[in-house]
């Protein structure tokens, strides 16, 4: 039996403005009405495998749960308190796997990548089976399509069964490097992928890095239940060094092998990647979203929120939305993660918030704001259930477009349907609530002295939210 391990703490800083690190990329529908996430899961149809193990960050948590019951897949998913790179988190993992005496194979499989041949994918991880289950730390090469700068590659040694031995990891290389290697014949593009049994790498990881199992056991053992996550020890696990499994194991131990595939894979890096592996039409232009483009060429253009024209320009990637727009040359579109660093360094909101933002209960959207004022669209799923709150600083005036709502305000609680309003006076206890069977929109003003989304004291939640 394979246990899944789907790692889902990635933050795709090169796709900004689609990816936030409150919506990163895996959590996005980039290539298919699916999120990379669910079509990694769906990915797993067709193998024998167990419930799959998700890692992920706390604070996408309700993200991750929402998008699995979307597609209805149980999971077991696990909560880092921060990200400590892949290395930690496949050993968590595997002392998971392994709590009821088990000792599976392990399927890691980042959340945020596209593979276009679902058979071939299946295909190579069945060729890995007996590799790793002879000791081997298995990981899958890409055969190389063009000489790539946004991949590390693999190194291929003697054959190995149904592989081949792992002689080395090379870094991204630059454009001359990436030729040569492909010319040489024996690489492939790193994937990231890997297929090894939970006790192989957990004694290689006890040899070569026995301070980081030691953190990883002592935050698997003090782990806390929440609702239907769990919590890793968040002293013991941000106590553990941050490497990624390449640097930590794979680069330093004498069982690696690598097994080729060839699926129409793309790690979905940059917006060069995007580009590459949609369809273009006759002038070489990929568009989604209102765009319209004239005497323009070899470019990607999405428009999220309103109309995006381009006339007379070629190789750009422009993407706009509702509060960013982002205009670059497709040459450069590995550096987008630099701007994205500037724009942190220079204390802006938008690397880190998403226009659009989600909750357990459902999301908001800011449409307006000034100096003491914000308008925001408000979306609550039939079910959903605020928390009992009040604010100290904003009153707030709700009017429903669609649905109804059932709103409490100290002591009352009435229903409120299309084009009704209510009032929330500033320090008044209040909830909001869709006890109906279609999705609750509404749009609310906020006015006062202060509009932080921190200017909340919950008194009761049935998500059991802290700060979030």
């Amino acid at each position: 039996m394979i246990q899944p391990v789907i790692l889902c703490g990635g933050s795709g800083t090169r796709l900004w403005p689609l990816s936030r690190e409150q919506m990163p990329k895996q959590f996005l529908r980039l290539t298919s009405s699916q999120s990379l996430l669910q079509q990694t899961l769906d990915r797993l149809t067709g193998l024998t495998t167990s419930s799959p193990i998700i890692m992920g960050h706390q604070a996408h948590r309700f993200l991750m749960a929402e998008q699995l019951r979307e597609i209805g897949q149980e999971a077991r998913i696990v909560l880092e308190p921060e990200g400590r790179n892949t290395a930690p988190a496949i050993a968590c993992a595997a002392l998971l796997a392994s709590d009821a005496g088990e000792d599976p194979l392990l399927l890691v499989l980042p959340a945020d990548h596209v593979i276009g041949d679902m058979h071939a994918f299946q295909d190579s991880v069945n060729k890995a089976i007996s590799l790793a289950e002879e000791g081997y730390l298995v990981t899958f090469g890409v055969v190389p399509t063009h000489p790539e700068t946004g991949y590390g590659y693999i190194a291929c040694g003697e054959a190995l069964g149904n592989g081949q031995k792992l002689t080395a990891f090379i870094e991204k290389p630059n454009s001359q490097r990436a030729t040569e290697l492909i010319e040489q014949g024996n690489t492939l593009w790193n994937s990231g992928m890997f297929l090894l049994r939970a006790s192989t790498y957990l004694g290689q990881l006890k040899r070569l890095q026995p301070a980081m199992l030691a953190a990883c056991q002592k935050a698997v053992g003090l782990a806390q239940r929440d609702l239907d996550f769990l919590r890793l020890d968040e002293q013991a696990f941000c106590a553990c060094a941050s490497d990624s499994i390449d640097y930590a194991v794979m680069e330093h131990c004498s069982n690696a092998a690598v097994v080729s595939l060839d699926a129409q894979w793309s790690d979905i890096g940059s917006f060069d990647a995007l580009w590459n592996i949609a369809t273009p039409d006759k002038a070489g232009n990929v568009t989604q979203g209102d765009a319209l483009l004239e005497a323009t060429t070899d470019s990607l253009v999405i428009a999220e929120h309103r109309l995006v024209a381009t006339l007379g320009v070629k190789d750009l990637i422009v993407v706009e939305t509702p509060d960013s727009v982002l205009v670059a040359h497709r040459d450069r579109a590995q550096e987008v993660k630099q701007l994205v660093a500037a724009l942190t360094q220079a204390g802006r909101s938008e690397p880190q918030l998403a226009p659009q933002v989600h909750r357990p209960w459902g999301s908001f959207q800011a449409i307006d704001s000034g100096g003491r004022h914000q308008v925001k669209h408000i979306t609550v799923k039939p079910g959903g259930r605020l928390s009992l709150q009040r604010h100290h600083h904003r009153a707030e005036h709700w009017v429903v477009v669609s649905g109804t709502a059932r709103v409490t305000v100290e002591e009352r609680c009435f229903l409120v349907s299309e084009n009704q309003s209510t009032y929330i006076p500033i320090g008044a206890l209040h909830r909001l609530e869709n006890p109906g069977k279609i999705p609750l929109e509404l749009i609310e003003v906020q006015s006062g002295a202060y509009l932080g989304e921190d200017d909340i004291e919950r008194l009761d939640d049935v998500y059991a939210r802290q700060n979030d």
